[in-house]
């Protein structure tokens, strides 16, 4: 791991730990192992390193997901979507909290929600290809996108906070989400 890749893990750990406005750059700088300049030269701020931590999350959430296969039904490419986002979030809780405390953050810049955005485009695409098919609810595709991200949240909330052996219950958020928005 390279310097920057270390300062970053750090920051994402006691961003989560002590919380964005809580967490001042001589403490990343300190669990880092590094000087302040170091850190300064990859990050002229805490805002520019919570930017990068949010892009570089959000890319790696891009590689979780299967490349859409247009020949699959709607059904199971939004069924793998969902499982694989779930899966992403809690095999990697760190980030799942990290971006519960950013998401509607005023930090994150224009061109950090952008590439963000860009993460999700396939999933606007399939959903606009389901109304289209009459196969998914005639509603504004953002309403539609907020409703499965809401059930995203809420399901990695709660399982964060419990003790889960049952792995049926991904499965069944799965079912639940796709029931509510399917036509």
């Amino acid at each position: 791991m390279n310097k920057k890749d270390s300062i970053l893990q750090s920051a994402l750990g006691l961003l989560v730990e002590k919380g964005v406005h809580n967490t001042p750059m001589s403490a990343i700088a300190k669990n880092a192992g590094t000087g302040m300049g170091t850190i300064y030269n990859y990050f002229p701020t805490k805002d520019d390193l919570i930017n990068e931590l949010y892009v570089s999350i959000k890319e790696q959430e891009d590689t979780a997901f299967p490349d859409f296969d247009a020949t699959r039904p709607i059904k199971t490419q939004f069924e793998a979507y969902l499982r694989n986002i779930i899966l992403f979030f809690i095999d990697n809780a760190h980030y799942f909290m990290f971006m519960e405390q950013v998401r509607a953050s005023p930090i994150i810049t224009e061109e950090s929600k952008n590439v963000g955005m860009a993460t999700v485009l396939p999933v606007y695409d399939l959903i606009n290809k389901g109304k289209e098919e009459r196969i998914i609810k005639d509603i504004k595709t953002d309403e539609l996108i907020q409703f499965m991200e809401g059930a995203v949240v809420s399901y990695l909330r709660w399982y964060h906070t419990q003790e889960h052996t049952d792995t049926s219950s991904i499965q069944n958020q799965v079912k639940m989400t796709w029931d509510a928005i399917k036509e």
